[in-house]
Protein backbone atom coordinates (compact mmCIF):
# COMPACT_ATOMS: atom_id res chain seq x y z
CA UNK A 1 0.00 0.00 0.00
CA UNK A 2 1.33 3.38 -0.98
CA UNK A 3 1.96 5.49 2.10
CA UNK A 4 0.54 8.64 0.52
CA UNK A 5 -2.48 6.94 -1.08
CA UNK A 6 -5.64 9.00 -1.08
CA UNK A 7 -8.42 7.94 1.28
CA UNK A 8 -11.63 7.56 -0.71
CA UNK A 9 -14.05 6.60 2.06
CA UNK A 10 -14.15 5.80 5.76
CA UNK A 11 -16.47 2.82 5.90
CA UNK A 12 -17.89 2.17 9.41
CA UNK A 13 -16.86 -1.14 10.93
CA UNK A 14 -20.31 -1.67 12.41
CA UNK A 15 -22.83 0.43 10.46
CA UNK A 16 -25.76 -1.09 12.33
CA UNK A 17 -24.69 0.10 15.77
CA UNK A 18 -25.57 3.72 15.22
CA UNK A 19 -27.32 3.83 18.60
CA UNK A 20 -24.34 2.51 20.54
CA UNK A 21 -23.82 3.87 24.06
CA UNK A 22 -20.84 2.58 26.04
CA UNK A 23 -19.30 4.03 29.18
CA UNK A 24 -15.82 5.50 28.85
CA UNK A 25 -12.98 3.14 29.84
CA UNK A 26 -14.88 -0.05 29.06
CA UNK A 27 -12.57 -2.94 28.17
CA UNK A 28 -13.40 -5.61 25.63
CA UNK A 29 -13.44 -8.89 27.56
CA UNK A 30 -14.85 -12.37 27.37
CA UNK A 31 -16.04 -14.27 30.42
CA UNK A 32 -15.43 -17.97 30.92
CA UNK A 33 -19.15 -18.61 30.92
CA UNK A 34 -19.44 -17.48 27.31
CA UNK A 35 -17.19 -20.32 26.18
CA UNK A 36 -18.23 -22.95 28.70
CA UNK A 37 -22.03 -23.09 28.60
CA UNK A 38 -22.47 -25.06 25.38
CA UNK A 39 -21.04 -28.23 23.93
CA UNK A 40 -18.21 -28.03 21.40
CA UNK A 41 -20.50 -28.60 18.45
CA UNK A 42 -23.49 -26.74 19.78
CA UNK A 43 -24.43 -23.16 18.98
CA UNK A 44 -22.78 -20.31 20.87
CA UNK A 45 -25.35 -17.68 21.77
CA UNK A 46 -23.68 -15.43 24.33
CA UNK A 47 -21.83 -12.23 23.47
CA UNK A 48 -19.27 -10.09 25.28
CA UNK A 49 -19.25 -9.67 29.01
CA UNK A 50 -22.02 -12.16 29.80
CA UNK A 51 -24.57 -10.05 27.91
CA UNK A 52 -28.23 -10.54 28.62
CA UNK A 53 -31.10 -9.06 26.61
CA UNK A 54 -33.52 -7.05 28.68
CA UNK A 55 -36.99 -5.89 27.79
CA UNK A 56 -37.26 -3.16 25.17
CA UNK A 57 -34.24 -4.34 23.22
CA UNK A 58 -31.60 -3.08 25.68
CA UNK A 59 -28.55 -5.24 26.20
CA UNK A 60 -27.07 -5.13 29.70
CA UNK A 61 -23.31 -5.77 29.73
CA UNK A 62 -20.63 -6.37 32.36
CA UNK A 63 -22.88 -6.42 35.41
CA UNK A 64 -24.51 -3.04 34.77
CA UNK A 65 -21.31 -1.06 34.12
CA UNK A 66 -22.31 -0.19 30.55
CA UNK A 67 -25.24 -0.50 28.22
CA UNK A 68 -25.63 -1.17 24.53
CA UNK A 69 -28.94 0.09 23.12
CA UNK A 70 -30.03 -1.45 19.83
CA UNK A 71 -33.41 -0.83 18.29
CA UNK A 72 -34.39 -4.30 17.11
CA UNK A 73 -37.63 -3.22 15.48
CA UNK A 74 -36.37 -0.26 13.51
CA UNK A 75 -35.65 -2.42 10.49
CA UNK A 76 -37.47 -5.79 10.38
CA UNK A 77 -35.12 -8.73 10.07
CA UNK A 78 -31.98 -6.74 10.94
CA UNK A 79 -30.94 -9.13 13.72
CA UNK A 80 -30.89 -12.07 11.30
CA UNK A 81 -29.63 -10.74 7.98
CA UNK A 82 -27.58 -7.68 6.95
CA UNK A 83 -29.83 -4.79 5.94
CA UNK A 84 -28.45 -1.97 3.75
CA UNK A 85 -31.09 0.45 5.08
CA UNK A 86 -29.22 0.63 8.37
CA UNK A 87 -26.15 2.13 6.74
CA UNK A 88 -28.09 4.12 4.12
CA UNK A 89 -30.02 5.96 6.85
CA UNK A 90 -27.01 6.43 9.14
CA UNK A 91 -26.24 10.09 9.83
CA UNK A 92 -23.37 9.71 12.29
CA UNK A 93 -19.77 9.58 11.03
CA UNK A 94 -17.57 6.69 12.05
CA UNK A 95 -14.74 7.68 14.39
CA UNK A 96 -11.50 6.18 15.64
CA UNK A 97 -11.20 2.41 15.35
CA UNK A 98 -14.70 2.20 13.85
CA UNK A 99 -13.28 3.61 10.61
CA UNK A 100 -12.26 1.21 7.86
CA UNK A 101 -10.37 3.43 5.40
CA UNK A 102 -10.57 2.59 1.71
CA UNK A 103 -7.67 3.78 -0.44
CA UNK A 104 -7.19 4.46 -4.13
CA UNK A 105 -4.77 1.82 -5.33
CA UNK A 106 -3.39 0.88 -8.73
CA UNK A 107 -6.31 -1.48 -9.34
CA UNK A 108 -8.95 0.76 -7.78
CA UNK A 109 -10.31 0.97 -4.19
CA UNK A 110 -8.33 -1.22 -1.77
CA UNK A 111 -8.17 -1.85 1.98
CA UNK A 112 -5.20 -0.72 4.05
CA UNK A 113 -2.87 -3.72 4.33
CA UNK A 114 -0.62 -4.17 7.37
CA UNK A 115 3.15 -3.88 7.01
CA UNK A 116 3.63 -7.28 8.67
CA UNK A 117 1.37 -10.08 7.47
CA UNK A 118 -0.45 -11.78 10.34
CA UNK A 119 -0.34 -15.56 10.37
CA UNK A 120 -0.96 -18.31 12.89
CA UNK A 121 -0.45 -22.05 13.31
CA UNK A 122 -3.20 -24.40 14.51
CA UNK A 123 -1.62 -27.51 16.01
CA UNK A 124 -1.26 -29.90 18.94
CA UNK A 125 -4.88 -31.03 19.53
CA UNK A 126 -5.43 -32.36 23.05
CA UNK A 127 -8.39 -33.90 24.80
CA UNK A 128 -9.60 -32.10 27.89
CA UNK A 129 -12.46 -32.43 30.33
CA UNK A 130 -14.51 -30.36 32.75
CA UNK A 131 -17.11 -30.84 35.44
CA UNK A 132 -15.06 -33.66 36.98
CA UNK A 133 -14.84 -35.54 33.70
CA UNK A 134 -18.53 -35.37 32.79
CA UNK A 135 -17.81 -33.36 29.65
CA UNK A 136 -14.94 -33.88 27.22
CA UNK A 137 -13.63 -31.68 24.43
CA UNK A 138 -10.69 -31.19 22.06
CA UNK A 139 -8.47 -28.13 22.40
CA UNK A 140 -6.29 -26.79 19.60
CA UNK A 141 -3.19 -24.70 20.13
CA UNK A 142 -3.14 -21.47 18.11
CA UNK A 143 0.17 -19.59 17.86
CA UNK A 144 0.18 -16.18 16.10
CA UNK A 145 3.42 -14.97 14.53
CA UNK A 146 3.02 -11.57 16.22
CA UNK A 147 3.50 -12.89 19.75
CA UNK A 148 4.67 -16.53 19.33
CA UNK A 149 2.63 -17.18 22.46
CA UNK A 150 0.27 -20.14 22.09
CA UNK A 151 -3.36 -19.99 23.23
CA UNK A 152 -5.74 -22.92 23.47
CA UNK A 153 -9.20 -22.92 21.89
CA UNK A 154 -11.98 -25.43 21.42
CA UNK A 155 -14.15 -25.69 18.31
CA UNK A 156 -16.92 -23.78 20.08
CA UNK A 157 -14.50 -20.88 20.54
CA UNK A 158 -13.96 -20.79 16.77
CA UNK A 159 -17.75 -20.86 16.41
CA UNK A 160 -17.99 -17.93 18.82
CA UNK A 161 -15.43 -16.00 16.74
CA UNK A 162 -17.29 -16.78 13.52
CA UNK A 163 -20.57 -15.44 14.90
CA UNK A 164 -18.90 -12.28 16.20
CA UNK A 165 -17.27 -11.67 12.80
CA UNK A 166 -20.60 -12.18 11.05
CA UNK A 167 -22.28 -9.71 13.40
CA UNK A 168 -19.52 -7.17 12.90
CA UNK A 169 -18.68 -7.45 9.19
CA UNK A 170 -21.28 -9.52 7.30
CA UNK A 171 -22.88 -6.40 5.79
CA UNK A 172 -19.61 -5.56 4.00
CA UNK A 173 -17.33 -8.63 4.01
CA UNK A 174 -17.96 -12.28 3.13
CA UNK A 175 -17.18 -14.42 6.19
CA UNK A 176 -16.55 -18.04 5.13
CA UNK A 177 -18.21 -20.76 7.18
CA UNK A 178 -16.31 -22.93 9.63
CA UNK A 179 -15.78 -26.66 9.03
CA UNK A 180 -19.03 -28.58 9.57
CA UNK A 181 -20.12 -29.43 13.10
CA UNK A 182 -20.29 -33.07 14.12
CA UNK A 183 -22.00 -34.70 17.04
CA UNK A 184 -20.59 -38.24 16.84
CA UNK A 185 -17.01 -39.34 16.24
CA UNK A 186 -15.60 -36.03 17.49
CA UNK A 187 -12.80 -37.77 19.37
CA UNK A 188 -11.62 -40.05 16.59
CA UNK A 189 -8.04 -39.34 15.57
CA UNK A 190 -8.78 -39.04 11.85
CA UNK A 191 -11.63 -36.58 12.42
CA UNK A 192 -9.53 -34.45 14.82
CA UNK A 193 -6.72 -34.26 12.26
CA UNK A 194 -9.13 -33.32 9.47
CA UNK A 195 -10.84 -30.65 11.59
CA UNK A 196 -7.48 -29.19 12.62
CA UNK A 197 -6.41 -28.90 8.98
CA UNK A 198 -9.67 -27.18 8.05
CA UNK A 199 -9.47 -24.82 11.01
CA UNK A 200 -5.92 -23.98 9.93
CA UNK A 201 -7.19 -23.11 6.46
CA UNK A 202 -9.99 -20.97 7.89
CA UNK A 203 -7.66 -19.13 10.26
CA UNK A 204 -5.07 -18.54 7.54
CA UNK A 205 -7.72 -16.95 5.33
CA UNK A 206 -8.92 -14.73 8.18
CA UNK A 207 -5.33 -13.72 9.00
CA UNK A 208 -4.74 -12.63 5.41
CA UNK A 209 -7.74 -10.31 5.38
CA UNK A 210 -6.50 -6.81 6.35
CA UNK A 211 -9.76 -5.78 8.02
CA UNK A 212 -10.67 -8.96 9.86
CA UNK A 213 -7.15 -9.69 11.08
CA UNK A 214 -6.86 -6.21 12.60
CA UNK A 215 -10.27 -6.24 14.30
CA UNK A 216 -10.53 -6.20 18.08
CA UNK A 217 -12.52 -9.42 18.23
CA UNK A 218 -10.02 -11.35 16.10
CA UNK A 219 -7.06 -10.04 18.09
CA UNK A 220 -8.90 -10.93 21.29
CA UNK A 221 -9.31 -14.48 20.03
CA UNK A 222 -5.60 -14.78 19.20
CA UNK A 223 -4.48 -13.38 22.56
CA UNK A 224 -7.18 -14.67 24.89
CA UNK A 225 -6.03 -16.71 27.85
CA UNK A 226 -8.24 -18.28 30.48
CA UNK A 227 -7.75 -16.19 33.62
CA UNK A 228 -7.62 -19.18 35.96
CA UNK A 229 -5.14 -20.99 33.73
CA UNK A 230 -3.05 -17.84 33.46
CA UNK A 231 -3.03 -17.42 37.22
CA UNK A 232 -2.10 -21.07 37.74
CA UNK A 233 0.85 -20.63 35.40
CA UNK A 234 1.94 -17.47 37.19
CA UNK A 235 1.66 -19.12 40.59
CA UNK A 236 3.62 -22.12 39.36
CA UNK A 237 6.28 -19.77 38.02
CA UNK A 238 6.44 -18.02 41.40
CA UNK A 239 6.71 -21.37 43.17
CA UNK A 240 9.49 -22.60 40.91
CA UNK A 241 11.47 -19.38 41.20
CA UNK A 242 11.22 -19.03 44.99
CA UNK A 243 11.97 -22.74 45.43
CA UNK A 244 15.02 -22.54 43.14
CA UNK A 245 16.25 -19.34 44.79
CA UNK A 246 15.76 -20.90 48.23
CA UNK A 247 17.96 -23.85 47.17
CA UNK A 248 20.62 -21.51 45.75
CA UNK A 249 20.62 -19.35 48.88
CA UNK A 250 21.03 -22.43 51.08
CA UNK A 251 23.87 -23.65 48.87
CA UNK A 252 25.61 -20.27 49.10
CA UNK A 253 25.19 -20.27 52.89
CA UNK A 254 26.68 -23.77 53.15
CA UNK A 255 29.66 -22.82 50.95
CA UNK A 256 30.09 -19.57 52.88
CA UNK A 257 30.14 -21.32 56.24
CA UNK A 258 32.68 -23.82 54.92
CA UNK A 259 34.89 -21.08 53.50
CA UNK A 260 34.75 -19.05 56.74
CA UNK A 261 35.70 -22.15 58.69
CA UNK A 262 38.64 -22.81 56.36
CA UNK A 263 39.83 -19.18 56.53
CA UNK A 264 39.93 -19.20 60.34
CA UNK A 265 41.19 -22.79 60.55
CA UNK A 266 43.09 -24.88 57.98
CA UNK A 267 43.85 -22.03 55.53
CA UNK A 268 45.24 -19.73 58.22
CA UNK A 269 47.27 -22.62 59.59
CA UNK A 270 48.66 -23.44 56.13
CA UNK A 271 49.85 -19.87 55.53
CA UNK A 272 51.48 -19.83 58.98
CA UNK A 273 53.23 -23.11 58.20
CA UNK A 274 54.47 -21.72 54.88
CA UNK A 275 55.81 -18.64 56.65
CA UNK A 276 57.49 -20.70 59.35
CA UNK A 277 59.05 -22.99 56.73
CA UNK A 278 60.63 -20.00 54.93
CA UNK A 279 61.96 -18.64 58.22
CA UNK A 280 63.42 -22.04 59.16
CA UNK A 281 65.10 -22.21 55.77
CA UNK A 282 66.54 -18.73 56.37
CA UNK A 283 67.93 -19.85 59.74
CA UNK A 284 69.60 -22.86 58.13
CA UNK A 285 71.15 -20.74 55.37
CA UNK A 286 72.42 -18.30 57.99
CA UNK A 287 74.56 -21.04 59.55
CA UNK A 288 76.59 -21.59 56.36
CA UNK A 289 79.13 -18.86 57.22
CA UNK A 290 79.20 -17.95 53.51
CA UNK A 291 80.02 -14.23 53.16
CA UNK A 292 77.31 -13.40 50.59
CA UNK A 293 74.52 -15.18 52.49
CA UNK A 294 72.98 -12.29 54.40
CA UNK A 295 70.93 -10.76 51.58
CA UNK A 296 69.23 -14.05 50.78
CA UNK A 297 68.64 -15.06 54.37
CA UNK A 298 67.11 -11.68 55.21
CA UNK A 299 64.84 -11.89 52.13
CA UNK A 300 63.75 -15.43 53.07
CA UNK A 301 63.01 -14.31 56.63
CA UNK A 302 60.96 -11.38 55.33
CA UNK A 303 59.06 -13.73 53.00
CA UNK A 304 58.27 -15.98 55.95
CA UNK A 305 56.94 -13.02 57.95
CA UNK A 306 54.91 -11.92 54.91
CA UNK A 307 53.13 -15.26 54.77
CA UNK A 308 52.44 -15.09 58.49
CA UNK A 309 50.84 -11.67 57.91
CA UNK A 310 48.84 -13.12 55.01
CA UNK A 311 47.59 -15.83 57.37
CA UNK A 312 46.14 -13.17 59.66
CA UNK A 313 44.62 -11.30 56.71
CA UNK A 314 42.94 -14.51 55.51
CA UNK A 315 41.53 -15.23 58.97
CA UNK A 316 40.16 -11.71 59.38
CA UNK A 317 38.77 -11.17 55.87
CA UNK A 318 35.42 -13.05 56.28
CA UNK A 319 34.36 -10.50 58.89
CA UNK A 320 34.91 -7.70 56.36
CA UNK A 321 32.96 -9.12 53.40
CA UNK A 322 31.63 -12.68 53.80
CA UNK A 323 29.77 -11.69 56.97
CA UNK A 324 27.49 -9.29 55.07
CA UNK A 325 26.99 -11.79 52.26
CA UNK A 326 25.92 -14.43 54.78
CA UNK A 327 23.63 -12.08 56.69
CA UNK A 328 21.76 -10.98 53.58
CA UNK A 329 21.32 -14.55 52.41
CA UNK A 330 20.13 -15.62 55.86
CA UNK A 331 17.51 -12.87 55.65
CA UNK A 332 16.36 -14.07 52.21
CA UNK A 333 16.33 -17.65 53.40
CA UNK A 334 13.72 -16.70 56.01
CA UNK A 335 11.76 -14.62 53.51
CA UNK A 336 11.72 -17.35 50.87
CA UNK A 337 10.45 -19.82 53.44
CA UNK A 338 7.20 -17.83 53.64
CA UNK A 339 6.33 -18.06 49.95
CA UNK A 340 5.16 -21.70 49.74
CA UNK A 341 2.32 -21.03 52.20
CA UNK A 342 1.42 -17.75 50.50
CA UNK A 343 1.27 -19.30 47.03
CA UNK A 344 -0.63 -22.31 48.39
CA UNK A 345 -3.40 -20.01 49.62
CA UNK A 346 -3.77 -18.52 46.15
CA UNK A 347 -3.74 -21.93 44.47
CA UNK A 348 -6.47 -23.05 46.86
CA UNK A 349 -8.50 -19.97 45.86
CA UNK A 350 -8.24 -20.98 42.19
CA UNK A 351 -9.44 -24.49 43.05
CA UNK A 352 -12.44 -23.01 44.87
CA UNK A 353 -13.37 -20.86 41.88
CA UNK A 354 -13.03 -23.90 39.61
CA UNK A 355 -15.28 -25.85 41.96
CA UNK A 356 -17.82 -23.04 41.72
CA UNK A 357 -18.32 -23.85 38.02
CA UNK A 358 -19.56 -27.28 39.02
CA UNK A 359 -21.62 -25.94 41.94
CA UNK A 360 -23.41 -23.49 39.63
CA UNK A 361 -24.54 -26.34 37.37
CA UNK A 362 -25.88 -28.10 40.47
CA UNK A 363 -27.67 -24.91 41.62
CA UNK A 364 -25.69 -24.90 44.87
CA UNK A 365 -24.06 -21.56 44.08
CA UNK A 366 -25.65 -18.69 42.18
CA UNK A 367 -24.07 -17.19 39.08
CA UNK A 368 -23.77 -13.89 40.95
CA UNK A 369 -21.82 -15.57 43.78
CA UNK A 370 -19.53 -17.15 41.21
CA UNK A 371 -18.83 -13.76 39.64
CA UNK A 372 -18.07 -12.35 43.11
CA UNK A 373 -15.62 -15.21 43.70
CA UNK A 374 -13.93 -14.55 40.35
CA UNK A 375 -13.68 -10.84 41.14
CA UNK A 376 -12.16 -11.54 44.56
CA UNK A 377 -9.77 -14.05 42.98
CA UNK A 378 -8.59 -11.30 40.64
CA UNK A 379 -8.04 -9.03 43.65
CA UNK A 380 -5.96 -11.74 45.35
CA UNK A 381 -4.03 -12.26 42.13
CA UNK A 382 -3.16 -8.58 41.79
CA UNK A 383 -2.04 -8.51 45.43
CA UNK A 384 0.29 -11.48 44.94
CA UNK A 385 1.65 -10.10 41.67
CA UNK A 386 2.29 -6.74 43.35
CA UNK A 387 4.08 -8.50 46.20
CA UNK A 388 6.20 -10.56 43.81
CA UNK A 389 7.13 -7.44 41.84
CA UNK A 390 8.09 -5.78 45.13
CA UNK A 391 10.15 -8.84 46.06
CA UNK A 392 11.97 -8.90 42.70
CA UNK A 393 12.66 -5.17 42.85
CA UNK A 394 14.15 -5.46 46.34
CA UNK A 395 16.06 -8.60 45.41
CA UNK A 396 17.74 -6.91 42.45
CA UNK A 397 18.62 -3.86 44.55
CA UNK A 398 19.90 -5.89 47.52
CA UNK A 399 22.05 -8.34 45.58
CA UNK A 400 23.43 -5.68 43.26
CA UNK A 401 24.54 -3.58 46.21
CA UNK A 402 25.72 -6.62 48.18
CA UNK A 403 27.86 -8.08 45.39
CA UNK A 404 29.42 -4.70 44.63
CA UNK A 405 30.45 -4.35 48.28
CA UNK A 406 31.65 -7.96 48.52
CA UNK A 407 33.82 -7.76 45.39
CA UNK A 408 35.21 -4.34 46.36
CA UNK A 409 36.36 -5.83 49.67
CA UNK A 410 37.76 -8.89 47.91
CA UNK A 411 39.72 -6.62 45.54
CA UNK A 412 41.15 -4.69 48.51
CA UNK A 413 42.02 -7.97 50.21
CA UNK A 414 43.93 -9.40 47.26
CA UNK A 415 45.55 -6.04 46.46
CA UNK A 416 46.88 -5.92 50.05
CA UNK A 417 48.26 -9.44 49.67
CA UNK A 418 49.77 -8.53 46.28
CA UNK A 419 51.47 -5.45 47.75
CA UNK A 420 52.95 -7.51 50.57
CA UNK A 421 54.24 -10.12 48.11
CA UNK A 422 55.71 -7.40 45.85
CA UNK A 423 57.48 -5.90 48.85
CA UNK A 424 58.93 -9.30 49.77
CA UNK A 425 59.95 -9.86 46.15
CA UNK A 426 61.82 -6.56 46.10
CA UNK A 427 64.26 -7.79 48.76
CA UNK A 428 65.73 -10.38 46.42
CA UNK A 429 68.66 -9.32 44.21
CA UNK A 430 68.91 -10.16 40.54
CA UNK A 431 71.94 -12.37 39.89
Amino acid sequence: MCKNAQVLYDFPAEPGNNELSVQEGEILTVTNQEWDDDSDDGKSTVGYGGSQMEEGGTMQRGGGHSTMKISLNKFPGFSKTPNPEVYLLTKSIAKGNDKLPIYAGEVGPVWLYPQIQLDCVVADPKKGSKMYGLKSYIEYQITPNTTNRPVNHRYKHFDWLYERLVEKFACALPIPCLPDKQVTGRFEEEFIKMRMERLQGWMSRMCRHPVISNSDVFQLFLNYRDEKVRLEQKYEMYSQFTRSMDNSVKELLAVGHLHWKRCTGPLQKEYRQIGKAFQNLSSVFNTSAYPRESTLTEALSATGKTYEEIAELVAGQPKKDLHFLMETNNEYKGLLGCFPDTVAVHKAAIDKVKEADHLVTMNKVSQQDKHIMEKNLSTMSYALQAEMNHFHSNRIYDYNRLMQFYLEEQVKFYETIAEKLKKALGQYTTI
